[in-house]
């Protein structure tokens, strides 16, 4: 293999069309080929591909089963996978298309929501060797009983940084519909500016509070393995966003060393839910209890809040996935019935807006701030939590564009 390895990834809108496969197969040879690098493209699956499978299979039984699901759903990109290489090949590029066990991806853990234990590329990278652009199957592997698994939502990211750090790659080159990260969604807020590099810390925290750019586990892989990630728009040509660690040198040659609050984005999550377990008898053992039966289910909880005892019972209230919020409630019904709760109820008309910068737990004036732009608006915060490097209120969802707007506007445009 070549000294100049890149992995590059494509989501489902940029492979929508045949027309858009063939464009993307330009873009690769153009982009890296024709510049020496040797290249393997991941891909997602084309346009709305998935949503169609998922609702094919709920058409046909109301029962979920995530094996079944996960059989179903790999399908998405195997397809797109050989048109692109069809398509390559057309082009005069050598190219061949490698699903989730032919590229080598192990994984464990829940149907629908696989972990990544091991990549082993070795036919990849012999193809690669040969000269040849390997194009591969994102968002899939196979679990130790030889069934496919896929990696949850954005799955595709963590696919192509994971395939990155197997081949040693210089970089992972992400395409998306939106040219690089930026201090807001730029479908909500006109003047949202383009960042030219993030830390891993900080797209690590934009990620997980609803960022869309980019997958958040694929940034702690990132992260862990200190692979560069390069994030630009698969349409429009110009400059993208680099998430990666600081470079020191860089800081210094440009001045930049120095105590201050920097505030990174101001983000959202429209897809979340609220659920509470009202009357929990305040006795060890009981929160464990709740959470232990909650992950045995896959499903995984945020932002938990334990209100004030009132005699000798309280509430427990935490956030969910959207998606996930039917299951979580047969869950929390149980439980609360097992442990003579009160009752549970439930809010998905909800969202959450946050404040992402590094080190703003160290400065008390940023939460004040924050509140009375939410304040001023007229919009009542559900919850609040806070790190070291984000402040998230919980609000309706109808208020989220209009707090995203505002607090862009306070905090990252000067407006008092």
């Amino acid at each position: 293999m070549s000294d100049h390895c890149v992995v590059l990834k494509f989501g489902g809108s940029s492979l929508a069309t045949v027309e858009r496969i063939r464009n993307v197969a330009v873009r690769v040879k153009v982009d890296y080929l024709d510049k020496g690098f040797n290249v393997a493209v991941v891909v997602s699956a084309m346009g709305k591909t998935s949503d169609g499978l998922v609702e094919l299979a709920q058409k046909t039984s109301s029962v979920f089963n995530g094996r079944e699901m996960d059989q179903l759903l790999v399908i998405g990109e195997q397809q797109s996978a050989a048109l692109l290489a069809m398509a390559m090949e057309e082009m005069g590029i050598k190219a061949k298309s490698f699903n989730g066990l032919q590229a080598g991806f192990i994984t464990k853990g829940h149907h629908t929501e696989g972990r990544i234990v091991d990549v082993n590329p070795k036919r990849v990278a012999c193809w690669m060797d040969e000269g040849g652009t390997a194009v591969v199957t994102g968002f899939q592997g196979i679990n130790e009983f030889g069934d496919f698994m896929t990696l949850g939502r954005g799955g595709s990211d963590l696919s192509a940084v994971a395939l990155s750090v197997a081949l040693n790659a210089e970089f992972c080159h992400i395409y998306t519909d939106v040219d690089g990260i930026f201090t807001a969604d730029p479908r909500l807020v006109s003047n949202a500016k383009r960042l030219s590099s993030v830390s891993y810390d900080e797209c690590i925290e934009m990620a997980a509070l609803g960022a869309r750019v980019l997958q958040a586990r694929s940034i702690e892989f990132a992260s862990l393995y200190k692979m560069p990630i390069y994030v630009s728009s698969s349409i429009l040509d110009g400059e993208g966003t680099w998430v990666k660690e600081a470079n020191m040198e860089e800081v210094i040659k440009h001045g930049e060393v120095k105590e201050g609050l920097t505030i990174k984005a101001i983000v959202h999550d429209k897809n979340i839910a609220k659920i509470a377990v009202l009357g929990v008898p305040d006795v060890p053992g009981i929160a464990a209890g709740l959470f232990s039966k909650l992950a045995e289910r896959g499903i995984g909880v945020e932002m938990i809040i334990q209100s004030v005892m009132r005699g000798d019972v309280n509430d427990i209230a935490f956030l969910v996935k959207e998606a996930l919020l039917g299951e979580a409630i047969e869950v929390c019904n149980d439980y609360a019935q097992e442990i003579d709760a009160q009752g549970v109820t439930y809010d998905s008309e909800i969202g959450r807006v946050s404040v992402v910068g590094i080190g703003l737990s160290v400065y008390p004036d940023i939460p004040a701030q924050m509140f009375s732009v939410l304040s001023r608006e007229g919009i009542n915060i559900d919850m609040i939590s806070s790190t070291s490097n984000s402040i998230t209120c919980v609000i309706s969802s109808s208020s989220i564009d209009k707090a995203v707007s505002s607090l862009h506007r306070h905090f990252m445009e000067g407006e008092k």
